[in-house]
C-alpha cells in the first residue's frame, strides 16, 4: 500500500495491532455490517473507493466487446503473419516447388538461400 505524503504510517487502521479496535474502525467507516442483509452497504463502501489502474484494465478487458476486438485483431495479425511467410516462401527454390514448408524451415532456408546469393555475388 503506498502513503500519500499528508498520510502519517500511524494513520492506517492495518497497523493497529488491537483486531477489536481495526473491526471498529471499518464499522464507523460504514464498511462492514454486523446484519448479513446489508451486503449492498458492504458494495457500495467497496464501489465508493477508486478503482487502480490494473483494475480498471481488467474490467475493460473482461467485456465482451473488448474480447471479441482483440480476438479479431489477434486474428488479422496472424493471418498477415502467415501471408508473409507464404510470399517469402514462394522466392525460395525448392525441389519439389511445391513442397510445404514450415514457418523454421523457410527462414532456415531464407538464410541459406541469401547466404548463397551473398557468395554468388563475392566470386
Amino acid at each position: 500500500m503506498m502513503l500519500s505524503p499528508d498520510q502519517a504510517e500511524g494513520d492506517l487502521s492495518w497497523t493497529q495491532s488491537d483486531p477489536e479496535s481495526m473491526l471498529n474502525g471499518l464499522k464507523s467507516a460504514g464498511c462492514t455490517s454486523d446484519d448479513p442483509a446489508e451486503g449492498e452497504d458492504r458494495a457500495k463502501c467497496k464501489a465508493d473507493q477508486p478503482l487502480s489502474r490494473e483494475e480498471k484494465r481488467r474490467r475493460r478487458r473482461a467485456t465482451a466487446k473488448y474480447r471479441s476486438a482483440h480476438a479479431t485483431r489477434e486474428r488479422i495479425r496472424v493471418e498477415a503473419f502467415n501471408v508473409a511467410f507464404a510470399e517469402l516462401r514462394k522466392l525460395l527454390p525448392t525441389l519439389p516447388p511445391d513442397k510445404k514448408l514450415s514457418k523454421i524451415e523457410i527462414l532456415r532456408l531464407a538464410i541459406c538461400y541469401i547466404s548463397y546469393l551473398n557468395h554468388v555475388l563475392d566470386v
